[in-house]
């Protein structure tokens, strides 16, 4: 007896292909709806699900293949006796391969204006139904619900007669794989509509298994969303180097973070996932010498990033550095050249596509999630967020332009100190503002500079002693949030300093 496949799709990329490999390896096709009209269209035989079963596709074809000449077919166990005198006494064949994709649900209620009517009638029952019998039966069966898959399913049966039993298993594994997160779709859908209290359901892959976490006794693994995302290390092409750890991923994500917020030619150093310079520029060679310049002691065993392709000029300055990672879009042929010579230097190509999605952001807790959006909204510096005497000259609004986008990825208490589109000093974590500012500003003062310094403070100054301490270091221009109920003295200190002083009304902290 011929071996029999089922087949009905809503992805049919390829399945014309498919089906005639199978019809001419001997299978017999029964098809469904829009797919046997395909078959039919392309000359390829099959038999309709309705002489199967005997009886006729109704509702709309709701029903059509929810019977038991289906589902006997594909969970009847062959090696049951029981099992094959229940089907020879109901008249009902094997079917020995389900292939089967799911009506488009999460692209229909994806669309704008979607009503609940569309979005129920893209609810697949009959399909989620094989492909769970077929699974279940995976010694017998095989199931198939990725076109991807088509191929190797093909070449076994030439070459065996049929799938052998471990690509059973694994395509079984896909496919309540494929239904579990169909369903999770549906759900929260559902749910959303339903008023009833929100579930949340996270899709991830498993990206790779981490030699340890934070810490040589903690197990790790790095997962990644099911599409490819920019700015991402998940989706990252390494080009060299050794393996990434936890805490290389942990820096290397924040170390783009910062570079996502520039367009002008633009170079980071990070370490602890706190830049320790940074820099822009009118070339990639020219941001990164700022941004090493600003702190040549902490940038050792760091990670930099820029975003433009990284040239050989580039990769020569950095050579003689110990670094861990460098990140770029891309990288010519003569950086590769000139940085792969440096066997343990990961070299990470990443899409820098920019994008405008609202992304979400998680962290775990001790019993729970936290969820947010992520931080992707900075505000662009402007002369007209003055609320001091004392007016910002246009090197001063691009300094604190420059300031602000930094100052919002440094852990809270957060302050820099800036110029000439470079850090000067960087203070983060600190229990109290002024010690955020004392770093910064001393880490200034060593570097030499002492004076047109500008000041960014990721969340507002509560006294005006920050004010008064930054005067004393040769700062002369602050952008900070604003909000305090002591911003009137501050306000105050400022123009008896002559310092110039704006409020952007949006605070940046990040803990």
């Amino acid at each position: 007896m011929k071996k029999r496949a089922l087949l009905s799709v809503s992805d049919k990329n390829g399945l014309k292909e498919f089906a005639q490999n199978l019809v001419d390896l001997g299978w017999e096709i029964i098809a469904t709806g829009g797919t046997q009209k395909l078959l039919i269209d392309n000359n390829i035989p099959n038999i309709g699900i309705s002489e199967v079963t005997g009886f006729p596709e109704i509702c709309d074809g709701r029903v059509k293949t929810l019977h038991p000449k289906v589902h006997g077919g594909l969970l009847a166990r062959r090696d049951l006796p029981e099992h094959l005198e229940a089907l020879k006494e109901n008249g009902i064949q094997f079917i020995d391969m389900v292939c089967v994709n799911l009506y488009p649900f999460k692209q229909t209620i994806a669309k704008e204006g979607v009503s609940m009517e569309d979005a129920i009638e893209n609810i697949d029952i009959g399909g989620p139904s094989m492909l769970r019998s077929a699974a279940k039966n995976w010694n017998d069966v095989t199931v198939v619900c990725d076109p991807a898959d088509y191929p190797r399913i093909i070449e076994e049966i030439k070459a065996e007669g049929n799938t052998s039993r471990q690509t059973r298993l694994e395509l079984s594994a896909k496919a309540y794989t494929h239904t579990a997160e169909y369903d999770m779709c549906i759900a929260t859908f559902m749910r959303k509509n339903a008023g009833l209290n929100e579930k949340l359901f996270l899709e991830y892959d498993l990206c790779q298994s981490l030699r340890y976490g934070e810490n040589p006794h903690q197990e790790a693994k790095f997962y990644k969303t099911l599409e490819p995302q920019p700015f991402s290390l998940a989706f990252a092409r390494q080009l060299g180097g050794k393996e990434l750890s936890y805490n290389n991923i942990q820096d290397a994500n924040a170390a783009l973070d910062i570079i996502r917020e520039f367009e002008a030619p633009a170079a980071v150093g990070l370490k602890h996932m706190n830049p320790c310079g940074a820099a822009v520029g009118q070339t990639i060679e020219e941001a990164w010498q700022k941004a090493y310049e600003a702190d040549k002691v902490s940038i050792y065993g760091g990670i930099v990033a820029v975003n433009r392709e990284l040239t050989g000029a580039a990769a020569l300055a950095m050579k003689p550095i110990f670094l861990e990672i460098v990140i770029a879009p891309s990288f010519s042929q003569e950086a590769l050249e000139v940085l792969s010579s440096k066997k343990n230097l990961r070299l990470l190509q990443v899409d820098m596509t920019r994008t405008d999605a609202v992304e979400m952001q998680y962290v775990s807790m001790n019993g729970g999630i936290l969820a947010q959006q992520k931080d992707r909204v900075t505000k662009t510096i402007t002369a007209d967020m003055c609320v001091t005497e004392t007016k910002p000259t246009d090197a001063q609004v691009a300094d604190m332009d420059f300031g602000w986008k930094i100052v919002k990825h440094v852990k809270s208490n957060a302050i820099v100190v800036v110029k000439d589109g470079a850090t000067l000093g960087v203070g983060a974590g600190q229990m109290n503002r002024v010690g955020s500012a004392e770093i910064s500003m001393k880490q200034a003062q060593a570097a030499g500079v002492t004076e047109g310094l500008v000041l960014a403070s990721d969340g507002f100054l509560p006294f005006d002693d920050t004010v008064a301490l930054a005067a004393k270091y040769g700062v002369t221009a602050i952008v900070q949030p604003g909000g305090s109920i002591r911003d009137n003295d501050c306000i105050v200190k400022a123009n008896e300093l002559g310092i110039t002083m704006l409020f952007t009304g949006m605070r940046h902290f990040k803990h």
